[in-house]
């Protein structure tokens, strides 16, 4: 049981110091990450490799993203205690358990009811009771929620999409990847101003792309 423990807390250190290494360096961020165990998002042979800087394969052809980007993505959104922050592309639900620890309320959309479903009880096993998952089209956002604090979307659009752009209060932040789904796509950071959104270039990445419509798994 000893060894057990040890063998943890040793790969537990080695993901923490991986991640400081790419970048992540948020104390907060840091804190979430470490109190989220990335391994109860990972299910099948894949599961060995939770605390590996890769991304990893799960249901319906979607992934879990390598945990540096989730960290920088996250440390990028710059979530405060009392925000209220709309995720787009659910997943795993990793990246939403994360923002549980940071914000005040998390909502969370993906288009497959299969990992909705499964999330949704994921999330009361783990006893996160601040994130609301939904099955519906993450392209139009939650219109009856808005406005957010910050938007974080987890899947590549061609642009930065308008009407969640629209769902962001002034001052509001949204970390989503852009460009085509073959090709390289860059992580923008937008912030909404009183007229106008300020856009900034963050570092290049790779995400499956943002699909409208429900999927019918």
């Amino acid at each position: 049981m000893q060894q057990l423990e040890s063998g943890h807390s040793e790969r537990l250190m080695q993901f923490l110091y991986t991640l400081r290494s790419r970048g992540v360096l948020d104390s907060n961020v840091l804190l979430a990450m470490e109190k989220i165990d990335r391994a109860h998002f990972i299910k099948g042979p894949f599961a060995e490799r939770a605390y590996e800087d890769v991304p990893l394969p799960i249901s319906c052809a979607q992934t879990i993203s390598q945990p540096s980007v989730v960290g920088l993505m996250t440390q990028a959104l710059n979530v405060q205690p009392r925000d209220k922050v709309l995720e787009v592309g659910t997943g795993s639900g990793y990246q939403a358990a994360i923002l549980s620890k940071l914000a005040r309320r998390v909502y969370t959309i993906d288009r497959h009811s299969t990992l909705t479903n499964y999330v949704e009880k994921l999330f009361i096993n783990l006893n996160i009771n601040n994130v609301t998952t939904f099955f519906g089209d993450g392209c139009l956002g939650l219109p009856e929620q808005a406005p957010f604090d910050k938007i974080m979307v987890t899947a590549a659009a061609e642009d930065p999409p308008n009407i969640l752009l629209h769902q962001l209060k002034v001052g509001g932040i949204m970390i989503v990847p852009v460009g085509q789904s073959d090709s390289i796509q860059n992580l923008i950071k937008v912030v909404r101003e009183e007229s106008s959104f300020v856009y900034e270039k963050l570092f290049p990445v790779r995400f499956v792309p943002l699909v409208e419509g429900l999927s019918k798994k």
